[in-house]
Parts: structure tokens; C-alpha cells; sequence
């Protein structure tokens, strides 16, 4: 393990410098005055080349902005600076000074952004580019403003040669968007960004944490999200003279930078990726942004396990990660032997692939297919490796975990999600949490529900039948649930008008079916409660 440490350099080598503020304003400026945000570059690019770009596609923009150049000063500037950060196409210095003539080629270099090329040009050493948010509401109806950031990381495999480095400081992609958008956003005091990479999770932390404690076992990651913290400090609110004040920085592996310390609210996008290990094999032979060193989905697994320590009363975590389905066992069983029963759990599975699609998406990522021998080896490694478990399939997806404020855990639950959900869904896992308290708070017999405002139902029915063969409640928002009925939970469900507790409406069915010979009373209005409580659990019908 990697002892903790507080990070607060400002010059760490092969990473952009922090501790020129001076600097660091005028590039904020810079790239504020020419319009290099979100909005700013779509608008550039137009719809075709900036969609062919979020596919790494460079050349339609490549195209578009070279036009630009041309263009008037301000397009111009914008697309100089979208070349070099985004394109990764060199620029002559006398361009990015007429660009950004506040900082000029001079502070660009001494910022360790950019490098002279052999021949004579100006080329990027990191991806600079913008990111953004609009205003939201959090889950507590506290209100966030929205953001328009500059965000530094590597540069990524469309735009360099070769395979990356294996301190590689990975910039805005698909998993932590994913983490972005599945977290809850309530108001706590203190936050957790475990494994913070290039920052993504603590910029949107600050927003909604009073402070936030941002991990990496790479010093690398930590220059890059120190220098990310200082460029975006005012959009930010932190005093660029007192990070500290708000964020504190920790070198180190997993929890040991936080040990004995608790967090009302813990993110992390951790280095789940399953990778084969060899006799021998150094941490300088992994790629530390995803890879966290052990056998299989351990690190997921010891995380799961671990992260409860660190929780405070009532606190919740949520991470994404990967597990093994080793052949002829269900996919939850590896999660669910991982949970302690003192812990409150909901995992999620978004999607299952063999581990030939495995070892291509990950090799890949990595451009290790670019040299045919290594991409031949190492694909065969990950088979053996996965051969040596009988895993026939990994899952991907997204795990849940609270520390209970007292009491037992009253939340348990592992499931399948594989189709197009609402996103951001952060905001309904929480809400579907605190139906999940409110359930096991009350007794559903006497509750009065009303069915909720996204809800339709769907009724099919054979040609000249009296009655539909197939009943349907269907969710328009959040998880997009559908759920099958029975005809007496369609009749219940459609008098739930917040009149009639649920008791009363089963009442009410019970006179109505009850003559029938062999009628089960009791076991009728268990069936109908146990069905009612999911209908709320899953957010069809909500307490009035």
C-alpha cells in the first residue's frame, strides 16, 4: 500500500504547473474572452463535425476550423485553440499569441501545457477543453448553479501516437459521466472523491459539499486536479489562496489517505478494470487510471466491503465497478456476497459482456492494438486469466451503499437495468431510497397513495375478448419501469386517488371477489400489500 500524504505541489513533473496564479488568470481569461466553452465550440463546429468529434473523430472539425482560421479575430482565436487542445494539431506561435495575447506561446509553455515540435511548432502536451453543466436542483430542493470549466488531462489515444503511458491522467469520459449523473445531490458537509483522476467528481462535489477530500495513488492525477481546482477557482468558489479552505488533496491507495476519517457522501470511479497479472509485474507496469492491481474484481469486492468504515451515520457511497459471473451462477451472486447485512445495498447491472468483448474494449482503450504481436499476446492472457475463474461473462454497472443512522439496514436489492434510462437518474435513485425508508417507517395497510404523474397504463386485449389478457403500468421518467398487473391490482392502482387507504381499497376488492367458491381472503390481501409495496418501492404510487 502507497502511505498517505497531503498533496499540495505545484510543479510536479510531466504535469501542467499550479503555482503560477498570475498565469493561471490570464489563461482563465483567455479562454473565457474567445469563447472556448461547451456552447462556444458546438457553435464552431456546427452539429455534424462536433458529433463526429464526441466519436473521436477528428477530421470534419479539422476541417471546419481550418476555415475558421480565416475567419474574424474572435473565430479565429477559437479555432486555434480548438486545434491544438482538441484536434491535437500543432500551431505556429505567433497564431495562439494573437489567440490568447494576455498569456501568449511564453506563459503557455511555462504552464506546461503546450511544447515546441521539431519543427518549430507549438503542440499540445495535455487535452484542454470545456466542460459544463446547466443549473439543477439537488435532492434536498437545494438549488446548484451551473458551470463552465476547463478541464486538463491527458491527451487520449485519437489524439497521439502509440500506447499511453501507464500514469496516464484520463480526461472526461462515458464512466465518470456515468458517476455524474447517477449521484445523488444532497447537501453534506464533507465528500469523498476516491480516485479522483483529473477531478470530474469534485468539481460537481463543490457545488453541493461544504468540503471535499479528493484521493489518487498517482501524484500525477493530483497535479492535474490541483491545476483543474486553480484554473476553475472562481466558477468554483474557492480562494486559489486557501485550496485547503474547501478541498484537500491525499496521495495515496484506496482508503489509506482517509483512514479513521468519516463522509457524509463518497464517489469514486474506481480502477475496476479486470486485468491479467503476471509473475513479477511492477505498479509502473499497470495502468493506474484504471488498473488497482489485483487479481479479478477484487478491488471492486475490497471497496464494497471497506467503504462502509469511512461512511458517517446515514452516509451513502456510490461507485461504478465490474464483477466476474463465473459459468452457471446468476449475476448478483458475486455482489451479493460482497455486502455486509449491516449495510444498506442496491446494485444495479447496465451490461454484460463475454470476456472476448472484454479484453477488445480494454485493449483498445488503451491502444495496445497498434502493435499486432502485444494485442495478440495480451488478448490471450485476458482469456486464460478469465478461463482460470470459469468466468463466462462480466457485468458493469453501478453500486449503492449507506451506513444506517440506527436500526437495521432496510435496503437490499440487485438488479438488471439494461435499457435507455432518464439521465440524470441521480435524483430518482434518491427519491426511490427514500421510499424504500418511508416503507419500512409505516404500515402500507393504512396508507393513502396516489398514482404518480409519469404513470400510464397499456391494456392489450385479443380481438372480441370480454376482458384484456395483459395489464401494464408503464414509468415515462427516472428508472422507466414497466410493471405487469393482475386484474385486481389494476382495480386497486386506479382507485388510488389518496380518498381510500390501501386497507379500504382491498376491502372494497374483497366484497367483490369474495364470493367466489374457495376464495383465500387472507391470502388475497397479502398478495395485494406485497404488490402495493413494490408499486411504491419502484415509484408508481407515492404516499399522498
Amino acid at each position: 500500500m502507497t502511505p498517505s500524504t497531503h498533496f499540495t505541489a505545484g510543479n510536479t513533473p510531466e504535469a501542467p504547473r499550479s503555482d503560477l496564479p498570475g498565469l493561471l488568470a490570464a489563461l482563465a481569461a483567455g479562454l473565457s474572452s474567445i469563447g472556448y466553452t461547451v456552447d462556444g465550440v458546438a457553435g464552431l463546429l456546427g452539429p455534424a463535425a462536433h458529433a463526429a468529434l464526441s466519436r473521436d473523430q477528428l477530421v470534419p472539425a479539422l476541417i471546419v476550423t481550418d476555415r475558421a482560421l480565416h475567419g474574424e479575430p474572435t473565430t479565429a482565436a477559437l479555432a486555434a485553440v480548438v486545434r491544438l487542445w482538441l484536434l491535437a494539431e500543432p500551431q505556429r506561435a505567433e497564431t495562439l499569441d494573437a489567440a490568447l495575447p494576455g498569456l501568449r506561446t511564453d506563459g503557455l509553455l511555462e504552464l506546461g501545457l503546450v511544447e515546441q515540435s521539431a519543427e518549430g511548432h507549438i503542440q499540445a502536451k495535455v487535452d484542454l477543453r470545456p466542460y459544463g453543466w446547466d443549473p439543477t436542483v439537488g435532492d434536498d430542493g437545494v438549488g446548484s448553479g451551473g458551470a463552465d470549466l476547463w478541464v486538463a488531462s491527458d491527451l487520449a489515444a485519437h489524439q497521439r501516437p502509440g500506447v499511453l503511458r501507464h500514469d496516464h491522467v484520463l480526461g472526461i469520459g462515458q464512466a465518470s459521466t456515468t458517476l455524474v449523473q447517477v449521484t445523488t445531490r444532497r447537501h453534506v458537509a464533507t465528500a469523498l472523491d476516491l480516485g479522483t483522476g483529473c477531478g470530474i467528481q469534485t468539481f460537481h462535489l463543490l457545488h453541493h459539499a461544504d468540503h471535499v477530500t479528493a484521493t489518487d495513488i498517482s501524484a500525477r492525477a493530483l497535479a492535474f486536479t490541483r491545476f483543474n481546482l486553480l484554473l476553475n477557482a472562481a466558477a468554483l468558489h474557492l480562494d486559489p489562496f486557501d485550496l485547503e479552505a474547501r478541498v484537500s488533496l491525499r496521495l495515496g491507495s484506496l482508503l489509506d489517505p482517509v483512514a479513521g476519517e468519516e463522509f457524509e457522501l463518497v464517489v469514486s470511479n474506481p480502477p475496476f478494470v479486470i486485468t491479467p497479472r503476471s509473475p513479477g509485474e511492477a505498479a509502473a507496469d499497470q495502468f493506474t487510471y484504471r488498473d488497482g492491481g489485483l487479481p479479478g474484481d477484487e478491488i471492486v469486492a475490497s471497496l464494497v466491503v471497506a467503504l462502509p468504515s469511512v461512511l458517517a451515520p446515514a452516509g451513502t457511497a456510490q461507485l461504478l465497478g465490474n464483477w466476474e459471473i463465473p459459468a452457471g451462477t446468476d449475476w448478483a451472486e458475486r455482489p451479493q456476497s460482497w455486502a455486509t447485512p449491516d449495510t444498506d445495498v442496491w446494485v444495479i447491472q447496465r451490461e454484460q459482456v463475454s470476456p472476448e468483448q472484454y479484453a477488445e474494449t480494454w485493449l483498445q482503450d488503451a491502444s495496445e492494438a497498434r502493435d499486432r504481436v502485444h494485442y495478440q499476446d495480451s488478448y490471450a492472457a485476458y482469456l486464460d486469466d478469465f478461463a482460470s475463474r470459469d468466468v463466462e461473462a462480466i457485468g458493469f454497472g453501478m453500486i449503492w451503499l449507506r451506513r444506517p443512522a440506527s436500526g437495521p439496514a432496510v435496503l437490499r436489492r440487485f438488479e438488471e437495468i439494461t435499457y435507455p434510462i432518464e439521465q440524470p437518474v441521480g435524483p430518482h435513485l434518491g427519491a426511490a431510497v427514500e421510499r424504500a425508508d418511508w416503507l419500512a417507517a409505516h404500515d402500507i395497510a393504512a396508507a393513502h397513495l396516489l398514482v404518480a404523474e409519469d404513470v400510464t397504463e397499456e391494456r392489450h386485449q385479443r380481438p372480441g375478448a370480454e376482458h384484456p389478457g395483459v395489464i401494464l403500468l408503464r414509468q415515462g421518467a427516472g428508472l422507466r419501469r414497466t410493471n405487469l398487473l393482475s386484474t385486481e391490482l389494476a382495480g386497486l392502482v386506479s382507485a388510488c386517488d389518496g380518498d381510500l387507504s390501501v386497507g379500504q381499497i382491498i376491502g372494497a376488492l374483497e366484497a367483490l371477489l369474495g364470493g367466489d367458491e374457495g376464495f383465500d381472503a387472507e391470502a388475497f390481501r397479502g398478495r395485494l400489500l406485497a404488490e402495493v409495496g413494490n408499486l411504491v418501492r419502484d415509484g408508481f404510487l407515492l404516499p399522498a
